[in-house]
Parts: structure tokens; C-alpha cells; sequence
């Protein structure tokens, strides 16, 4: 075995053989592979090799139809068969719900160019003579897809690999790891092999290869089983193989294998797998089959597919799988663990492994993994992600893979966790909550006498009335919302102010001011869209999306602050809260002594001051396009911060709002949001945050490709659009259409209450960008005319914003 590798790659299943494959071919030959058994021996063995494009994130699907292309590519280069059978995909409805799933993938299938369609229930019968069409109302079939043989694909990555002069190594296991100053010692029960980078690809292991440097890695298994039957008399003498097919009524998959079926469920009540160690000497096994419990579960399955019902069983298999805790892998490096990669948790590794390989080879050899992967990226789990939350959040997520999750659904594993001082005033004040990077947070608040719940639905709810009488609140009035659940980070030290300017492509403000402030990688794309409060020459606030707190953090820290820099999250060291509204200057000077007069405090002015009781950071900023206030303080003054807002407010008619009324009233003024709107897809020019770049600083992170952009011009825009007839908002990601042709995509879409119009915002090529341009939304299968607003729709000189 050799002594050193440019990179170490732990684990020998589908994922780690394509990143090996991978890094190979980007021209790192120096790559060894190391599997403790024979390959594919951990889950990749008796997985059933389905593959398909269906995924509820784009840029998944993308990345799953490259896996798809890629088979005949590695064949090619390997001279190993996939054993691919290229049937496509079949998926059924059962319920209104489950229909308009369907026609919202289809919808969003136009723009990715995946040739998919809603067809008939005859038709879909066509393609798999074994369903009772009784049992549904719709059906989509899509031409990417089917399955192949999973240890046949996994050597094909193995041997194109060694082709381009990787290695690999079995039957050797990794004992530990030691950090080194240039990178890492790889112990193994052969010896020391030294790597500049080690990757987890462990696959039932890659907890344990996480606990080797000090990491909790969310991922844990969970017994999955699926059958396969006796040769069936209705599949003799078809002319081609039935298509791949997903009921979500049933909760079941089902495909031919040979001249029988396979058929598999993801069951509710699951069943974890070895909860705290997986056994080392695990390898090529299987689990003690669970008829009894999982009877219940396959017998809907004969039912909607009756010829199953009547054949015997060939076979059964009870197998583990790694998940995350929201079924998405775990790709991408680890903040504070240098050259230490992941990619693990990667259920459906023979739908996405080679994608994951591509964008991990990417990131490694550039420093980027050359499009957005945010519903992937390992960053996406905080602190919060301990093993207690893992354990309750993956067995839900096992149990819903094939259950749809509304857009305004949100799941109770493991909640709440995260809670805020003020969390049962807002509850006892008719809130109801979602779930923002672990923390609670109001998404709209119920009159009394009403529930506070709310009905899965992709159309509008029992919410809709609620959430126009709180954005019409704001609007003529006052509104208060909590803003606990933004990400904030605090930058000190004497270094502080040229570290972020190297890292932010805006200009620095000045002591008391606040700027928006575009974050950018070296390719120039957005990585953050966050604000700057200087509160001192050496102290500085910045504040962005929660969600994004451990991302930001891991971009931080790989910014490499020097000695004198010191950068923290405040995320449970601040708290906040936002009045919104033409009255809350009112309502605020009531508490506090510093004059809010227009010209005394304006716009983007910060202050450290007394509200009341509390001691906050106060900015005049919002999201709503109002005169609007923010204000942070301790968690120790934060109830008494909140207690004296609303007193002060009962005369003046104070309402409570939430997120759901946030996103109506910013996209009213044609703000964009980062994760919905602006991700790292898309460039300054493309997203309009172009105005705030300060192309005059002589360096920060990005500049030459923004510099290159603003003088060649963007390829698309930022628009939004309003939306004629619509009896329901965009989701996300639909088609947007102009003569027939997909030319955009929806990023992102609400009613906006207070100008009488659904509004939905996207990307289209520029030249089409202009004010009045009209295009077509594909809107649950109803193609809905969509115009274009340059200027907001509300207030579109912001003359409120800046009274």
C-alpha cells in the first residue's frame, strides 16, 4: 500500500468510488481509496438500484439526471457493464394534494429540460399493466430513469478511475486519523498513509469516521426492506420492461426484476438501525426479515398492484441505510476541520452518487463546487443536529419519503428546540410556529377562537384571510416581529474593518451606519446577502439569514481572519425584534430618548441605546418596505424589551406578524430573499445587488469576475411579476414560459394583499427583462399570464421606507 495520497478517500461504496472516478478525472491522479471489506459490502450491495430525477430541490434533479448520463460514460471508459435497464419513471395520485405534486413537478421539468407529462390513468396503465387504476385520479411519467445494477455500476467507477491512475485498496480498515500542518495521517490496520485531504465516504461507518476528528456527524440507519417476487404471468411476453413506479398513496416503489417485481415501502414506525455504533464487523449482511410488522404496509401495495398480491415471494431483503435528518446527503467541508470532506448520507446513491462525486471535485480542486448545493451542503446543520435530534428527526423523514410535505406543512419531530425568551408570549398570542434552523419562529398568528393550525395544502389555506389583515395591519399601522431567528455574527478587533473589506465586495460603513452588504465566492457568484452595522471602528454586527448561520460561519473561517480578527455567532447571544409600520416611530419614541425624527435618525442609522428597560443595538431598518426599526438585545432583557414594546403599542393599535406576512410585504416592494431568491447560482448582476458593490475598492473576494460581469452585462435578471387569474401562488421553480419555450424559472412567490395581485418573482434572460414583458406560468397545470413589474408594486419610490 502506498505511504502517501493527494486525498484519501474512506469508504468504497457508489459515493466513494465516484469521487473517486471524479477526482481523477479533474487531474488528481494521486487519489487512493480505502474499504475496510470488498466493495459495496456496506448498504450499496443490496440497495435495489433505482434511479430517477424526482427530487422537490432543482438543483438535486439536476445533479440526479447527471448521475443518470454519466452510466453510459463510465462504461464506456471502464469496459464494465451497468447492467442498465433505462425504463423512466411512473409516479401516481391518489388525492387532489398528490396531484398537484404532479403537476408542480412537471411544471418545473420544462426548464430543466427532463421530457416529462402529466398523462392519462389508461396510459400510465399502458406502461405497467400490473396497477389497478381504480385506486388513482392522475399520473406523470418521466423518460429519465430506472434502475441498474448496483455492484456492476460501482466497479465501473472503480475501474474508469484506476484508468486515470487512482488507487484502491480493500479489506483495509481505518483505525484513526491525525491531523497534520499539511494535512493528515490516515492510520490504518496496514499502516500510515499520509493525504493532503481525507474524505468521508463511509457510508453505515461515516458517523464513526466523523467521531475520528472530533465531529457528530446528523446521520444515522435505519432497516429498510423490499421484496421480490415470483415470476408474474401478466409481465410474459411484454415487449419492454414496466416503468420504475412511486405511489405515494401507498407509500410504495415496485419495479420489474427479471420476470417478477420488486417492491419496497418506506413504512411509518420505522426501525433505526444499531442507534449509537454500527458493528465493525458488519459487512456483506443483511437484517432478520419483519413480515409481521411490515404486512400492513405491503398489503396496500397488493392491493393498488393486485398481481403482486397473488405471487409468491422469491425474495426478501432487510437491509440498512444512512439518512439524514431531512433525507438530503451531507456533502462539503467541515468548518474547522481543515481538508476534511463529507459525502455521506446519500440515500439514493445510484440517483445522485455521481453528482455528488462531480460538485465534491470540483470543491476540492477549486475551491468551489461550481453550482449551488445548499439542500446538500453538510453546513446546512448546526449545532442543534445533536444525536438526541438526529434520532427523531431521520425516523420521521424515513417514514414521509414517499408522504408529500406541503410548502406550508411543517413536521413536529423534535420540536420545539430552540426557543426564544418571548416563545410562549407569541404562542399564547395565537402564533404559529415554524421551524428556522432548529429555532421557533411565528409564521402567522390566529384570532381568538380560532385553531392555530393550519392544512397542508399547495393552494391557499384557512391562513390567507389571516395573513392579508396582518400585512394590512403593518401597512396602516404598526406591526411587531420577532427576528430572533436571523443568523448575526460579531467581527472584532483592530484588524476587523480591512478583513471584511477583503470579504465583502460592499463598502465598509462608517461608525453608526448600516450597509447591505453582497457576499461573493472567487467566481463571483452570491454567497451571502447580509447587512453590516458598524457600531465602532473594531466592532461591527452583521446580520443574514438564519439558515445560513453555519455556512456563513464555515465561509468566515476559510476567509482566514488573522490574529487580530475575531468573529463569533451571536445567534443565542442577541435577540430581536422589528416594529414595521407608519406608526412605530411613534410607538418607539415613546420608550426611548434618542430622537427618531426623519432627519435626526435616518434610514440605515445604528445606535446604541436604552429601549425601555433593555439595553439594544438599534438600527432603522426593516424588510417591508415601511419606516421600520430593529432592535437587538440580550436574551436576559429580551421578554422585558417585548413586554414594554406592546404596552407601549395597546393604544396604537399594534399587531403581530409573521413570516408568512413578511414575505408578501417584501415581495410587494421586489425584495429578494437569500436561499429563495438569491443563492450561489446566481451573480450580482443577475440579482440586482450589483448597486451595492463598491467596484472601486482595490480587492475583495470576487471582484475580477463581478468587474468581468458588469462589463459584459448579466445573462438574466431578477423580476417580479404579477400573476393574472391566479386562484394559487408558485411554489418554486416552475417554468416560466414565452411562446412555448421555457426561458426562466420561479424562484419564489406570495400574494401580495396589500395591492390586490400574486406576485411571483424569477429569473429570465435579460433582454427579456423589461417593464411589461409578458410570459406564462405553469401553475398547478393551469398556465397563468405573468407581467412583469420593474419598478415595486407598493410604494415604488420609498418615500415610506425613508419618512
Amino acid at each position: 500500500m502506498k505511504d502517501s495520497a493527494r486525498a484519501v478517500i474512506i469508504g468504497g461504496g457508489v459515493v466513494g468510488a465516484s469521487v473517486l472516478y471524479h477526482l481523477a478525472k479533474t487531474g488528481w491522479r494521486d487519489v487512493l481509496l480505502l474499504e475496510r471489506s470488498e466493495l459495496t459490502s456496506g448498504s450499496t450491495w443490496h440497495a435495489a438500484g433505482g434511479m430517477h430525477t424526482f427530487n422537490g430541490e432543482a438543483n438535486i434533479s439536476r445533479l440526479q439526471k447527471y448521475t443518470i448520463d454519466l452510466y453510459r460514460e463510465i462504461e464506456q471508459l471502464s469496459g464494465q457493464s451497468c447492467g442498465l435497464h433505462p425504463n423512466g419513471g411512473l409516479m401516481l395520485a391518489a388525492t387532489s394534494g398528490e396531484l398537484d405534486s404532479l403537476k408542480l413537478i412537471c411544471s418545473r421539468a420544462r426548464y430543466l429540460g427532463m421530457e416529462t407529462e402529466m398523462i392519462s390513468l389508461a396510459e400510465a396503465e399502458r406502461l405497467n399493466p400490473l396497477i389497478d387504476t381504480s385506486h388513482f385520479i392522475g399520473a406523470l411519467w418521466r423518460a429519465d430513469g430506472g434502475h441498474c445494477d448496483p455492484s456492476g455500476t460501482t466497479h465501473a467507477y472503480v475501474k474508469a478511475a484506476q484508468q486515470l491512475g487512482a488507487s484502491v485498496e480493500r479489506f483495509t480498515r481505518v483505525i484513526a486519523l491525525t491531523p497534520r500542518h499539511d494535512g493528515w495521517e490516515v492510520h490504518t490496520d496496514k499502516g500510515t498513509v499520509r493525504a493532503e485531504h481525507v474524505v468521508n465516504c463511509a457510508g453505515l461507518w461515516a458517523r464513526e469516521v466523523g467521531q475520528m476528528v472530533g465531529i457528530e456527524l446528523p446521520v444515522l440507519a435505519m432497516e429498510h426492506h423490499y421484496l421480490i417476487t415470483e415470476d408474474l404471468p401478466e409481465l410474459a411476453g411484454l415487449p419492454r420492461e414496466i416503468v420504475n413506479t412511486t405511489d405515494y398513496a401507498g407509500e410504495i416503489y415496485m419495479r420489474q426484476e427479471r420476470r417478477g417485481a420488486l417492491i419496497g415501502t418506506y413504512e411509518p414506525h420505522g426501525v433505526v438501525w444499531a442507534p449509537v455504533k454500527t458493528p465493525d464487523d458488519f459487512t456483506m449482511q443483511l437484517l432478520p426479515e419483519d413480515f409481521e410488522r411490515l404486512a400492513p404496509y405491503f398489503e396496500v401495495g397488493f392491493r393498488h398492484f393486485p398481481a403482486l398480491g397473488r405471487a409468491g415471494i422469491r425474495k426478501a431483503v432487510n437491509g440498512p441505510f444512512t439518512f439524514a435528518p431531512d433525507g438530503n446527503p451531507l456533502v462539503g467541508p467541515v468548518r474547522g476541520v481543515r481538508n476534511y470532506w463529507v459525502a455521506c448520507a446519500v440515500m439514493a446513491g445510484f440517483s445522485q452518487g455521481g453528482g455528488i462525486g462531480l460538485v465534491l471535485s470540483r470543491w476540492m480542486a477549486g475551491n468551489d463546487p461550481g453550482q449551488d448545493i445548499l439542500s446538500m451542503d453538510v453546513a446546512r446543520f448546526g449545532a442543534f443536529a445533536t444525536p438526541r435530534y438526529t434520532a427523531l428527526k431521520v425516523p420521521e423523514n424515513y417514514s414521509r419519503r414517499f408522504r408529500l410535505t406541503y410548502p406550508n406543512e411543517e413536521l413536529p419531530a423534535a420540536r420545539p428546540v430552540r426557543r426564544s425568551p418571548i416563545y410562549d408570549r407569541l404562542i399564547a398570542a395565537g402564533a404559529v410556529m415554524g421551524a428556522n434552523f432548529a429555532l421557533e419562529n411565528a409564521l402567522w398568528f390566529a384570532p381568538a377562537g380560532m385553531a392555530p393550525t393550519e392544512t397542508p395544502t399547495y393552494r391557499r389555506s384557512e391562513a390567507f384571510p389571516i395573513v392579508r389583515a396582518e400585512c394590512q395591519g403593518v401597512r396602516g399601522g404598526v406591526g411587531i416581529y420577532e427576528t430572533t431567528n436571523y443568523g448575526k455574527y460579531e467581527v472584532t478587533g483592530r484588524g476587523a474593518r480591512a478583513w471584511l473589506d477583503r470579504v465583502f465586495a460592499c463598502r465598509i460603513p462608517k461608525p453608526g451606519r448600516l450597509g447591505l452588504a453582497p457576499m461573493l465566492n472567487p467566481a463571483g457568484r452570491i454567497v451571502g446577502d447580509l447587512s453590516i452595522a458598524c457600531l465602532a471602528e473594531d466592532r461591527f454586527l452583521i446580520v443574514g439569514s438564519g439558515f445560513a448561520e453555519e455556512f456563513h460561519l464555515r465561509w468566515f473561517w476559510l476567509s482566514e481572519p488573522p490574529p487580530d480578527v475575531f468573529v463569533r455567532s451571536a445567534a443565542s447571544t442577541l435577540c430581536g425584534v422589528s416594529l414595521a409600520g407608519p406608526r412605530s416611530r411613534e410607538l418607539l419614541q415613546r420608550l426611548t430618548r434618542i430622537d427618531l425624527s426623519a432627519a435626526a435618525f435616518r434610514l440605515f442609522r445604528v445606535a446604541e441605546t436604552a429601549v425601555g428597560l433593555a439595553p439594544v443595538i438599534l438600527t432603522r431598518a426593516g424588510f417591508t418596505g415601511e419606516l421600520s426599526y430593529e432592535m437587538w438585545t440580550t436574551p436576559d432583557y429580551f421578554a422585558t424589551l417585548y413586554d414594554e414594546l406592546r404596552d407601549a403599542g395597546a393604544g396604537l393599535g399594534l399587531i403581530h406578524f409573521g413570516g408568512r406576512a413578511l414575505s408578501s410585504l417584501r415581495l410587494e416592494k421586489a425584495y429578494g430573499s437569500f436561499n429563495k431568491d438569491f443563492r450561489p447560482d446566481y451573480t450580482p448582476g443577475e440579482t440586482g445587488l450589483d448597486r451595492y458593490i463598491d467596484f472601486n475598492k482595490p480587492d475583495f473576494t470576487g471582484r475580477a469576475a463581478a468587474i468581468a460581469e458588469r462589463d459584459a452585462g448579466p445573462r438574466r435578471r431578477f423580476v417580479v411579476m404579477e400573476v393574472a387569474d391566479a386562484d394559487a401562488e408558485v411554489v418554486g421553480y416552475e417554468s416560466i414560459m414565452q411562446e412555448g419555450a421555457a426561458v426562466g424559472y420561479v424562484t419564489s412567490g406570495a400574494y401580495g394583499h396589500c395591492v390586490g395581485k400574486s406576485l411571483a418573482a424569477g429569473y429570465v434572460p435579460a433582454a427579456l427583462a423589461r417593464d411589461g414583458a409578458r410570459f406564462e406560468i405553469d401553475i398547478l397545470g393551469e398556465m397563468r399570464a405573468a407581467t412583469v413589474r420593474l419598478e415595486p408594486l407598493y410604494d415604488p419610490k420609498g418615500l415610506r421606507l425613508r419618512g
